[in-house]
């Protein structure tokens, strides 16, 4: 089944493995949920040997376990959770594997954009249902916040300051009163929300300004606030296994040669550094310098080495992909990347070689044909 999607939600990705987790866990299980909270850490940040279990869980989210237990601690709460950070640093991935576990279903989600309205996290209407037969339950057609509410189950908001101060309002009503009023029907009309109903919703902290939260939502949420990754050792980690999967996903049968791997580590440190020394947004890429975007570029130099090069990995195809991936502003963002190459790699080519002159080369035909 999971092969015949583009992507599978976690909780069909690893359905086998939640299958099994479920039916060990011997742990107190608050209202609804599928798993306990110690599993639900379990699943996320994999087992140990001294967890004691027949079979190997393997990591699926890289960082703090105390970001995760006080995630899931909220979550056994009444307050809904506000996972808030830089782009690229995984908390749409750990809302997603936290709705897996907890409730088995990830998918009941509201994208929030300036065309998000307060329809999509109530309610809204089959227009032919309503004109042959009138406004009714079954002429309803409830949001994924509503639908997690009557299941008591995670609903997920995704990019909350994106949505208008409108939609945030109606928000509030959900989270403090736990129901939903429909003053279109005269009977029937709350929707109440179950036990284990809760809203895990993101942020990012550089939307700050489009659209503020009040005070008033703020209180209803429990922030965790999910760090960028700067520890080389974990961010490789979470690039290996998300490759492997992109690789899995691609069938290409590929091992990425460590060195160059930390080639590609070493540069977005580089740029990183150059980034937060820059004394104007001019001086600095556009790009947030994300974990998630290392691995876009890796994607893309293996992808475009299996279908228009040698098959193999190497270092100028990973430049080449960098520079693609990176240089969003012409010619601001394309004179940064230049001078990176010119003052800080080709020296390093000098000194350390290796895999470094091909990276060096690649890079500047790059920069030469985009410029």
């Amino acid at each position: 089944m999971t092969a015949e999607m583009l992507r599978a939600p976690a909780e069909a990705k690893y359905a086998d493995e939640l299958n099994w987790l479920e039916s060990v866990d011997d742990g107190p299980r608050p209202y609804s949920w599928r798993l306990s909270p110690r599993m639900v850490r379990l699943f996320i940040l994999g087992s140990q040997r001294s967890d004691g279990l027949a079979r190997d869980v393997d990591q699926k989210w890289f960082g703090e376990a105390s970001l995760v237990e006080r995630a899931i601690v909220t979550l056994a709460s009444d307050r809904g959770l506000l996972l808030i950070g830089d782009p690229g640093t995984g908390k749409s991935w750990l809302a997603e594997l936290l709705a897996a576990a907890i409730s088995r279903d990830s998918t009941l989600v509201v994208q929030g954009t300036a065309g998000t309205t307060e329809d999509h996290i109530k309610y809204s209407w089959n227009v032919s249902m309503v004109i042959a037969r009138g406004q009714s339950r079954e002429s309803m057609i409830p949001s994924p916040i509503m639908t997690a509410m009557e299941r008591g189950v995670i609903g997920r908001f995704e990019e909350l300051t994106r949505s208008t101060s409108d939609v945030q309002d109606a928000l509030i009503s959900i989270l403090s009163e736990k129901y939903v009023s429909i003053p279109e029907l005269d009977s029937d009309n709350i929707a109440f929300a179950k036990p284990g109903f809760s809203i895990i919703a993101t942020a990012n902290s550089r939307d700050r300004g489009v659209n503020d939260l009040s005070s008033a939502l703020k209180r209803r949420f429990n922030f965790v606030r999910i760090p960028v990754v700067t520890n080389k050792r974990s961010e490789a980690d979470i690039v290996r296994f998300r490759t492997a999967e992109l690789l899995r996903r691609h069938q290409i049968e590929l091992e990425v040669p460590p060195t160059l791997l930390d080639i590609l580590l070493q540069s977005f440190a580089d740029l990183r550094a150059a980034a937060a020394s820059a004394a104007s947004d001019d001086e600095r890429l556009e790009s947030a310098l994300s974990t998630a975007e290392q691995i876009g570029v890796l994607e893309d130099a293996i992808l475009h080495s299996q279908f228009f090069g040698e098959r193999e990995l190497g270092a100028g195809a990973l430049a080449s992909s960098l520079v693609g991936s990176l240089a969003r502003r012409s010619p601001e963002d394309l004179a940064i990347l230049n001078k990176y190459w010119h003052g800080v790699v080709e020296p390093r080519s000098k000194k350390d070689g290796g895999l470094w002159p091909d990276f060096l080369e690649g890079g500047r035909q790059a920069i030469a044909t985009l410029s």
